[in-house]
């Protein structure tokens, strides 16, 4: 078996000697191998070809210098010795005659290198059948599903997913979630090589044809003339994009700053590692990015029931909140406990108190819907709804001329963009960072000796305007402590908390086209400071409703009643 991390690599040539080609898209659990020989900032993707190898699991591979990172890859893997073959492409930037003339004598010389490793001889006729072959099962001329089992979509609809490398376990995921096939239109999947007709028994015969069809491919993003891409996002069948990066890996980052503002489906950026323990993290970006391409419809799955409450429960980091509504939408009760350590616990205990407040006995409620990180893992749920789409229902039953929400949860911030009924348009969430979240504000008011309704209170009137210029929870935690030492008055340093606080919001932001009007809901809503600092920052008006923390909860039990 060759394993091969790029479009570009000539799996019909390693074909004519017999071998299957393979994409490489394991997720090791971790990169304690490779941390011990390459540099942590290595990219996620780099690294697990290196953790793959080091553990045997690889023992032929073809590598294309495309970025730096494959180089270093090419380098520790070689001075490993784990690979019996190994062997790496120079690929040209562009595919015109004298590229193709020069990327011709490198598939040769991979060629000469493969015959005296295997001590195969190149068959003509498998090189030409492996054509037909690899557009079944890896090519697919126009883009198409990049494993074998991907099924049509009900409508010929499809998900794209675009950007850097990707595992076949992430686009499974995507499929079971947003009910449409996912095509891999990434850097290692989207490959569309022209079929050749038979025209010569040996490579030398065909190899000038071969490697013009090889570059003339749907370009990469590091070709100089990459235009030729939009048609990944130009089809009519599209539904939906998913943008993948890697983490330490900034090469598709201008694309998607470029097709984010022009393309006319909803667009979901999410980051990667590269290893299986991104995948939870990623759960709540997917699956309200399915309720947005497909709408919340629940239809299927209408009650019965003719008793008269609802109940929604919105089980995050921090905080259980629940409320109850009746047929009319009118809230006959609300809750907000602190999570604790098990959410089902915390779901329970909340529910109960809000259940004992409007002196209702559990089986009056006709229909519970759970939201929140911990909505996977509370049985007492009918339905559970992602918090992007829950925070969108209750922000637009709030107040309905909103068009654009900010959610700043425990340990994530969102900007939500709705559509004039009030479902999703588009949404993006913070990066797997705690910058900008509520984890961020309790960091800062540990360093100051504030509580959390003591930080709330300052920082709209300062003297002195600090910045905190690092991002990150921890080094801005050094910071505060530094300008503590340095007597700044508590008052200026919540100021510049806030500031930092707004800018995450707004760099969330600019990845949106943006509605008027606006709503801020969440606890984090209740903090008189940040509320200024971001209206100042955006140059808008925010809605903060009194119900702002219970947004969540409320937009559940609206589903709830929906059912």
């Amino acid at each position: 078996m060759i394993y091969y991390v790029c479009k570009y690599t000539p799996i019909e040539m390693l074909a004519g000697f017999g071998e299957e080609c393979r994409a490489f898209d394991s997720l090791p659990d971790n990169f304690d191998r490779s941390d011990s020989c390459a540099h942590a900032n290595l990219c996620g993707y780099g690294k697990a070809i290196i953790e793959t190898v080091l553990s045997g699991k690889i023992t032929e591979l073809v590598l294309i210098n495309c970025c730096d990172t494959i180089r270093r890859c090419y380098d520790v893997v070689k001075a490993s010795g784990k690979c019996r073959f190994l062997f790496m492409l120079d690929l040209p930037h562009e595919a015109n005659a004298c590229s193709i003339k020069y990327f011709a004598e490198e598939l040769v010389r991979l060629h000469d290198a493969y015959a005296a490793y295997s001590g195969k001889a190149w068959s003509a006729e498998k090189f030409f059948s492996a054509f037909s072959d690899t557009a079944e099962t890896h090519v697919g001329g126009n883009g198409s599903a990049q494993y074998p089992d991907a099924r049509p979509g009900t409508d010929g609809g499809y998900v794209g997913l675009l950007g850097a490398h990707s595992g076949t376990e992430l686009q499974r995921y995507i499929e079971a979630h947003t009910g449409f096939p996912v095509r891999n239109l990434t850097c290692s999947g989207n490959r569309s090589v022209a079929p050749l007709l038979p025209a010569a028994e040996k490579f030398s015969g065909v190899v000038q044809d071969y490697t013009a069809a090889i570059l003339r491919q749907i370009p990469c993003q590091r070709m100089n003339d990459n235009s030729g891409r939009r048609v990944l996002w130009n089809d009519p069948n599209l539904r939906g994009i998913i943008y993948l990066t890697i983490k330490f890996c900034d090469y598709y980052g201008a694309e998607y700053a470029d097709i984010h503002g022009r393309i006319h489906v909803p667009l979901l950026k999410i980051e990667s590692d590269f290893t299986k323990q991104s995948e939870g993290q990623l759960a709540t970006r997917i699956e309200a990015f399915a309720e947005t391409i497909r709408g919340r419809n629940m239809a299927e799955k209408k009650s019965t029931s003719k008793k008269k409450y609802f109940a929604g429960i919105d089980s995050g980091s921090t905080s259980t909140d629940v409320v109850i509504i009746d047929r009319s939408k009118n809230i006959i009760s609300q809750s907000i406990i602190a999570t604790g350590a098990g959410a089902e616990k915390g779901a329970e205990k909340c529910l109960q108190l809000a259940l004992d407040d409007a002196h209702l006995d559990r089986d009056e409620i006709a229909d519970i819907v759970t939201t929140g990180y911990g909505r996977e893992y509370i049985r007492t749920g009918d339905e559970s709804v992602t918090e992007i789409s829950c925070h969108a229902k209750g922000a637009f039953f709030l107040e309905p001329s909103v068009r654009t929400v900010i959610d700043i949860g425990g340990q994530d911030s969102k900007v939500i963009v709705l559509n004039d009924d009030g479902t999703v348009a588009n949404f993006v969430m913070n990066d797997k960072c705690a910058a900008g979240t509520g984890r961020f504000i309790e960091a800062m008011a540990r360093a100051l000796g504030l509580t959390l309704d003591e930080i709330s209170r300052l920082g709209i009137d300062c003297r002195e305007d600090i910045t905190i210029s690092s991002m990150c929870t921890v080094f801005a935690e050094s910071e505060v402590v530094s300008l503590v030492a340095q007597n700044k008055s508590a008052n200026d340093i919540v100021h510049g908390i806030n500031k930092s606080v707004a800018a995450k919001i707004a760099s969330l932001s600019s990845r949106l086209h943006t509605r008027d009007e606006w709503m801020m809901t969440g606890g984090v809503a209740q903090n008189a400071g940040i509320v200024n600092a971001l209206e100042s920052r955006l140059g808008i008006r925010l809605h903060v409703s009194d119900k702002a923390q219970l947004c969540g909860a409320l937009g559940a039990a609206l589903f709830a009643l929906d059912r």
